[in-house]
């Protein structure tokens, strides 16, 4: 079992903010938007069906698209 690379909910969002990257330069998602707010941030992913993720939501749904082994 891989460990993940964060231990609290600004680490997730900066995961899920790379993870977006990934996804973006591997032609997975046509771009995406990251708002960021003092105590959160809102992710957009065009073409999806949810108007904003919460980090927990984006990283798992980009972890998804980047590595759909795990």
């Amino acid at each position: 079992m891989a460990h993940a690379e964060f231990t609290d909910e600004v680490t997730l969002a900066e995961q899920a903010e790379n993870l977006g990257r990934m996804a973006l330069m591997m032609g997975l998602i046509p771009s995406f938007v990251v708002r960021h707010f003092p105590d959160s941030w809102e992710f957009y992913i065009p073409n999806e069906t949810a108007p904003q993720l919460t980090p927990e939501e984006a990283y798992l749904h980009l972890k998804q698209l980047v590595d759909p082994v795990d």
